[in-house]
Formats: structure tokens, C-alpha cells, sequence
């Protein structure tokens, strides 16, 4: 038994979440439903202007750890955070909710631990405003390889593929775990980092990676069409485990050439914030323990749907317990 069922690698960011109608964002000049790279002056403005905020640790793959964190798997996270306020808080909060947060805060240094500031309108869009900060400059030199080897699957966050550090330590991670005999794959995170760096991500996928999960922007963005299903066959062409979430239309899984559709049951979002994080729970917890694909995409929806029922990015409820409900363990 290894010690770690996932070990996530991803960026270690601060979520700062507070509700804001369109004039709102309009006056401050914040793009609806997207998430756009600030500086630290705008973020320091942003965040002085938000009223009754919630704080809570982020970041993709983080949030993933916490839905399998609160599905009783054994998880890890390889990030960086700054020795600071933000920093120990989020160092922390992840180990309180059950994740070994593997890198110590680095002390010295002028980059802050990163946040996001996430404003949410009354139909659920989100509109996330994000200072990168510290955790953008994770290379290889804070992957531990006995930890991605002590790993059944490593999962990774495409928002770190910007820079050659990020993509030095997602080889480090994936080739350490698959030496291991474990598993390793990718959440796309972003059609926009894809577009800046194609022929990588796509070397990445057919080279060091067992599985990738996307959305249909995301997966449409690797081969610049806008055709889907083409585009689906030709990432399954390269990669053994293709999963496209597809929004209301539900998720299609395709396994060793094998496509399987999930359908989905649409319900008007609280907060969309972390949607497509929880599903990567729910799914990797059925491939973790052995569900077939048709099951494993279900409990992705499941928990997509839960924690798009309130505010924040992480479930409040027992998954396990939801799962139960609809039949799935």
C-alpha cells in the first residue's frame, strides 16, 4: 500500500470570496465570469474594496485534494507558499483537512503567498481576479520524488504550465510516480496557457501522462477546431483516459478507445466556483477505487453538483454520504 492514493502539484493560492452584483463589477472594472492574472497593486485595491469576505485556502488541485480529503483518501500537495500570514494559514488549513502539505512556507523573499479574490454575482458566475505571488515560481527543486513515488496518481494543475519551472517539475512528478507504478495526469485549467504553449502540452500528454480532464474549451483548445468530437478522439489517440466535462450537456469518457457519456441534471448554480475541481474528486476517487468509467463520471457530477449548491469552492457536506444517496458506494 503506498502512502498516498493522490498527490496533487498545483498553485497554493488563498481564496477571498464575497458576493458583488454587475454594477458592482462594472465599477471596478472586473470582467464577469472569468479569471484574469493581476498585479499587486490591483490586488491589494481589490481586496480593500470587498465587503463580508470568506477566506479560504484555493487553488485548483487544491480544492480537488479537499473533496478526496473529504472522501477519506490519502492526499498530498506539493505547493509553495510564503512564510506569512496567508501563507501558515493556508499551510495549515490544508493539513486540518486532512492533506499533508509536504513543502514547508519558504521565509525571505519579496513574493507574498498568492490569492484570489473571487467575486460572485447572484447568478452564480464567478469572477475570479487572481495574484499569482509565490506559488507561480514552483520548480523542480520542491517536488520530493519519494513523495510522487509513495503516490497511486498524481494529479496536475495546467494554470502552473506558464512557466519552464512548472513544466520541469510536472515531468519530475509524473515520471517519478509512473516509475513507481503509479499514475499520472492532468487538469487542462486553462484554453489560454494551452494556446501559449500547444506543442508542449500536448508532448506532455502523449509522453508522461495517463489521463487528462478538460473541458470542451479546454480540449477544443489543443487542436485550435471547433470540433469536439474529433478533437476528443485525437487527445484519446495520444493519452489512455480522456474525460471531457461539457456542462449541461454532461460528460464524456473515453477509456482505451471506449466512450462512455454521463448525463448531468442541470440546477442554477449558488456559486460555480470549484464546479469543475470537485468533479476531478468525485472522478478520481472512482478511479482510485476501481469504479468503472460510467460510475466514476457520476460521482464527478455529484460532486460538482454539491458544491455548486453554496458559496465556496470546497463541499460542506459528507460525500460519502451523498454518493450513498444515489446509489454510487
Amino acid at each position: 500500500m503506498k502512502k498516498y492514493q493522490v498527490v496533487g502539484i498545483g498553485n497554493a493560492i488563498v481564496d477571498v470570496l464575497t458576493r458583488a452584483d454587475d454594477s458592482f463589477l462594472e465599477h471596478m472594472g472586473i470582467t464577469k465570469g472569468i479569471m484574469q492574472l493581476i498585479e499587486r497593486d490591483r490586488a491589494e485595491v481589490l481586496y480593500g474594496a470587498m465587503e463580508s469576505r470568506v477566506q479560504a485556502p484555493g487553488g485548483s488541485v487544491a480544492n480537488t485534494l479537499a473533496g478526496l480529503g473529504n472522501l477519506g483518501l490519502r492526499t498530498a500537495f506539493i505547493g509553495r507558499v510564503h512564510d506569512d500570514a496567508l501563507g501558515r494559514f493556508y499551510a495549515q488549513a490544508m493539513e486540518a483537512d486532512g492533506t499533508a502539505f509536504v513543502n514547508p512556507p519558504v521565509p525571505g523573499g519579496e513574493l507574498p503567498t498568492s490569492r484570489s479574490m473571487i467575486f460572485v454575482s447572484p447568478d452564480g458566475e464567478r469572477s475570479m481576479n487572481t495574484y499569482l505571488g509565490i506559488s507561480a515560481e514552483l520548480g523542480p527543486e520542491d517536488v520530493a520524488e519519494d513523495v510522487a513515488a509513495e503516490a497511486e496518481v498524481v494529479f496536475l494543475e495546467g494554470y502552473l504550465f506558464d512557466k519552464d519551472k512548472g513544466k520541469e517539475a510536472f515531468i519530475r512528478t509524473a515520471r517519478a510516480c509512473r516509475a513507481a507504478g503509479g499514475k499520472a495526469g492532468i487538469a487542462i485549467s486553462d484554453p489560454f496557457c494551452v494556446e501559449r504553449h500547444r506543442a508542449d502540452f500536448l508532448r506532455l500528454i502523449e509522453h508522461e501522462l495517463d489521463f487528462v480532464i478538460g473541458n470542451e474549451a479546454e480540449i477544443r483548445s489543443l487542436f485550435q477546431d471547433n470540433d469536439l468530437d474529433a478533437d476528443l478522439a485525437r487527445v484519446a489517440a495520444i493519452c489512455p483516459l480522456v474525460i471531457c466535462t461539457r456542462s449541461g450537456d454532461g460528460v464524456t469518457i473515453i477509456r482505451d478507445g471506449q466512450r462512455t457519456d454521463v448525463p448531468v441534471t442541470k440546477i442554477t448554480p449558488v456559486d460555480a466556483t470549484g464546479a469543475g475541481d470537485q468533479f476531478a474528486a468525485g472522478f478520481l476517487y472512482g478511479l482510485v477505487t476501481g469504479a468503472d468509467m460510467a460510475k466514476a463520471g457520476r460521482m464527478g457530477t455529484v460532486a460538482a453538483t454539491e458544491v455548486i449548491s453554496h458559496m465556496g469552492p470546497r463541499p460542506e457536506t459528507d460525500l460519502q454520504a451523498l454518493f450513498r444517496d444515489n446509489g454510487l458506494i
